[in-house]
């Protein structure tokens, strides 16, 4: 009697009465999938996590120069910063494009319409 306990199957299975539970074709590729998925995730997330670092880490604003004089009657509109250039639009529909010392260098007047 001994044996034949030992040989039984484990759990019920095989023998009447007791249901067995079914096989699953694709059981393996299912693990794999949210497996790989899960690796997905958490590679997506430090990538996120990297970006926001990288760029939070950028310093905000370049140097700036100590004065800017506009021309006389002109109030600035727009104002953008280019590497090491300041770049204002005023009101007069000039756009006038300072250097890092602070020195106008170039003026480009816009077509007015």
């Amino acid at each position: 009697m001994d044996r034949d306990v030992k040989e039984a199957p484990a759990g019920g299975e095989g023998q009447p009465g007791v249901p067995t539970a079914p096989e699953v074709p694709h059981l393996l590729f299912l693990k794999l999938m949210v497996g790989g998925l899960a690796v997905a995730m958490v590679l997506g997330l430090g990538a996120i996590v990297a970006i926001l670092w990288l760029r939070l880490n950028a310093p905000m604003l370049p140097d700036l120069p100590e004065s800017v004089r506009l021309p006389e009657g002109s109030t600035a509109e727009a104002v953008t910063f280019v590497r090491d250039r300041l770049i204002v639009v005023t009101d007069q529909g000039e756009v006038l494009i300072y250097g890092p010392d602070g020195a106008l260098q170039q003026t480009v007047a816009l077509d007015q319409r």
